[in-house]
């Protein structure tokens, strides 16, 4: 199998501005991107003999920092969600009584994987709702969104209640397109 030759060299030039873009919306912190994005170098240049050509330098660098993004998360989230001690004096009549400790899990706490797909989801989303035509994109924020009802769309747009789900089925068949070429490739 041939050796795939990349240029570390010309990686901050190159790839910098993509990877911190990419990384500053799943993050909303620029030092947090800015360190995420030098342990993705870092991380490639490590693991540059791995790199198989398969996909570009880009892709490949990319797939390396969605894993230090995860990273992230996790290491953020690593006190969130542990398992809460209760402890219970449980008398017996047979005995003086024990204490009995009981392990509760958070069952609200997301992983660090479950927000960040929700994130890139929610991005998907929201870029191809802007792609609908315009009424179509706020017929469909209204009714689905926003929870409006159909009387106060059809009152607010000025149309009548069977135009309203036209354009909803429009919107939401073209969503539907747009996210299976975007999002479930």
């Amino acid at each position: 199998m041939p050796k795939h030759k990349i240029d570390p060299n010309n990686w901050v030039k190159l790839y910098s501005d993509y990877l911190f873009n990419y990384t500053i919306t799943r993050v909303s912190d620029r030092e947090v991107a800015q360190d995420l994005i030098s342990e993705t170098f870092l991380a490639g240049l490590k693991s540059m003999k791995n790199f198989k050509g398969e996909a570009s330098e880009r892709t490949w660098l990319v797939s390396i920092l969605k894993r230090k993004i995860i990273d992230h998360y996790r290491k953020i989230n690593s006190n969130k969600g542990k398992a809460e001690v209760r402890m219970n004096y449980i008398n017996d009549t047979d005995s003086e009584g024990d204490w009995l400790e009981e392990r509760v899990a958070d069952s609200n706490v997301k992983t660090a994987e479950d927000t960040l797909v929700n994130s890139e989801l929610g991005g998907a989303i929201y870029d191809c709702l802007a792609k609908l035509p315009e009424k179509q994109a706020d017929v469909f924020k209204m009714k689905t969104i926003l929870g409006y009802g159909t009387e106060t769309i059809c009152n607010e747009l000025d149309i009548t209640a069977s135009n309203l789900w036209v354009i909803i089925h429009r919107a939401r068949t073209a969503l539907a397109e747009c996210m299976e070429e975007n999002w479930f490739k």
